[in-house]
């Protein structure tokens, strides 16, 4: 299975630490947050890895080379002459370097989240997504936990089949439509993960996370 980690966002919340470099390459506990992220993909058996940058993306491209020093294949796609596509429009664009089934992760969140490189999706499922207690700058939630009547927040991880990007034109597009279009047709499953998960949003965010880290 291929493993799409983006990275193309302006991290604007994130100034000043932003103004020079890019999201993904903030460091947690000495280590850039995205190569958290391979590090743990690696240890969960995926060999290929798409990333999508944007933003001072040449930074990303310099730093993480191909992943031959992660144990992993890298392969970038580059949306820095279009500004970056959004999470529906970077995938689309990244999809002929994906698998049927593909896993995607948001770079800027940070978890121990076993990764499922074996994951199926069933004939009938559009996607999957990891949901999480809802945190304090999102008390509301994202989606319903399957067979809940509560919203829990979406982590940013979920599985996803070709399928359901294969009509999409090419262009910047968000994810959620097509997410409540795949549930409003019965496509959609949900799972609840009580593990470590933080969304670096915010310099202050960042700062707590480090803290706990050391």
């Amino acid at each position: 299975m291929t493993a799409m980690i983006l990275a193309a966002g302006l991290g604007s919340r994130m100034r000043p630490l932003t103004d020079h470099r890019p999201k993904p390459l903030l460091e947690i506990g000495g280590k850039p947050l995205i190569v958290w992220h391979i590090e743990r993909l690696c240890d969960a058996g995926f060999t290929n890895i798409v990333i999508n940058v944007a933003y001072l993306g040449q930074q990303i491209i310099d730093y993480l080379g191909d992943g031959s020093k992660y144990g992993v294949k890298i392969t970038f796609s580059d949306e820095q002459s279009e500004g970056a596509l959004e999470t529906a429009g970077g995938i689309v664009k990244a999809l002929p370097l994906l698998s049927d089934t593909f896993l995607v992760i948001n770079g800027d969140v940070w978890t121990d989240y076993t990764y499922d490189n074996s994951f199926k999706l069933t004939s009938n499922n559009l996607a999957h997504l990891i949901l999480i207690d809802n945190p304090e700058h999102n008390p509301n939630g994202d989606f319903f936990l399957d067979g809940s009547e509560k919203k829990y927040t979406f982590s940013g991880i979920g599985y996803y089949s070709k399928e359901m990007f294969k009509d999409l034109s090419y262009g910047k597009q968000g994810l959620a439509a097509l997410l409540f279009k795949a549930i409003d047709k019965n496509k959609l499953t949900t799972e609840y993960y009580t593990g470590q998960w933080y969304d670096i949003g915010t310099p202050e965010r960042l700062d707590s996370l480090n803290s706990l880290i050391k």
